[in-house]
């Protein structure tokens, strides 16, 4: 369990340094199914039908499906609760010096908490995420039955325990085009239900028998849909930079940004540079500079993206031989649209820098 708990521990810690998120904000719902590969458990027998020692339980391999319900923060960062449930059956139990048959299901059901964060990698079609959980998880020895070949003890046993469980979690959104809000998430989860638990059986004679199970480790592999209510549909088609037409001589210029981006496109570049070029023409005491930003991120981080962008216009104006101390930078953040939107849309004639000629 330690070397589980340092990996959950490292994967939730490392979640805020990854460098971009997907833009999705709000509440979600989910769930999937997909494959158990459970590895060998052991446990300590005990009781008048066990000499007491270590024994290994084997299963083989079953299905696991789950449910959840989440809320994103709109920074990549999100939390869900979920339910799941899964089973394996039960295809051995090697007891030392006894050669034994072995039959039932091994049952697990509960609820975790998850903590995720989405990654944007560049591409809209995939966004990769990571993350973990906790949470109480039962087992159910669900007509389990243990019998030494040749003859000897029968123990059968019909029982449920719950434990602690942890679980680290790697997957990937695939956005259904067309369809805002519903993505295809494919992912694999790593579960440790912690040991402890102890279910008492009988055998034939009605004897006492005791089994101990430490901890069950699982590998879980799902294919799930999610659903985010608040993601709006796509824009249309906008061009990434672009000129507002003035009267000759031009005094002011748009330049227009990708989502959550902050680089000049090259389209972009040839309009601050026919600005620096049209400043040495006309009679002007300052440029102002003002950074906007779209409502698809929150105030705060709009803000710093606003201010990211002014500064990147200045700093190819300056480039292009306007000097430094004639240039005014300032920030609006999502506070003056364009397009005037609800929150959370992805505008893109809001994602943009304003130069003035004064």
């Amino acid at each position: 369990m330690r070397i589980q708990g340092a990996i959950l521990a490292a994967t939730i810690a490392a979640m805020p340094v990854v460098v971009q998120a997907q833009p999705i904000q709000g509440l979600y719902v989910g769930g999937g199914a997909g494959g158990s590969f459970a590895q060998d458990t052991t446990l300590t027998t005990g009781g008048s039908a066990f000499s007491s020692g270590r024994a290994t339980a084997s299963r083989d391999a079953g299905f696991v499906a789950l449910g959840n319900l989440g809320y994103a923060l709109g920074n990549g960062i999100r939390f869900e609760i979920e339910a799941n449930y899964g089973q394996n059956a039960l295809s051995q139990l090697a007891v030392p010096g006894i050669q034994t048959s072995a039959s039932g299901t091994v049952r697990h059901y509960g609820v975790m908490a998850n903590a995720l964060f989405d990654m944007d990698v560049g591409s809209p079609w995939v966004y990769p995420y990571i993350g973990g959980g906790v949470g109480y998880q039962w087992t159910n020895l669900n007509n389990v039955g243990v019998s030494q070949n040749g003859g000897g003890f029968a123990y059968r046993v019909n029982a449920t325990q719950g434990a602690a469980a942890a679980q680290v979690i790697a997957g990937a959104s695939f956005p259904i085009p067309n369809v805002p809000g519903l993505s295809v998430t494919p992912e694999y989860r790593f579960m440790d239900i912690l040991g402890g638990d102890r279910f008492t059986g009988t055998t034939g004679t009605g004897a006492s028998a005791q089994v101990k199970l430490h901890n069950q480790f699982d590998h879980n592999l799902v294919l799930g849909v999610r659903y985010a209510f608040n993601v709006p549909p796509p824009p249309a088609p906008a061009s990434a930079a672009a000129a507002v037409p003035a009267a000759e001589p031009t005094r002011s210029y748009l330049v227009f940004f990708d989502w959550d981006k902050a680089l000049l496109t090259e389209k972009a570049r040839g309009i601050v540079k026919d600005a620096a070029a049209n400043a040495g023409r006309v009679q002007h005491t300052r440029i102002d500079v003002a950074g906007n930003a779209d409502t698809s991120g929150t105030p705060a981080y709009n803000q710093g993206l606003s201010m990211r962008r002014a500064q990147a216009v200045a700093a190819e104006l300056v480039k292009d031989g306007v000097a430094k101390t004639a240039i005014t930078i300032t920030a609006a953040g999502d506070s003056k649209p364009l397009v005037p939107t609800g929150p959370g849309v992805r505008e893109p004639q809001n994602r943009r820098v304003e130069i003035v000629l004064r």
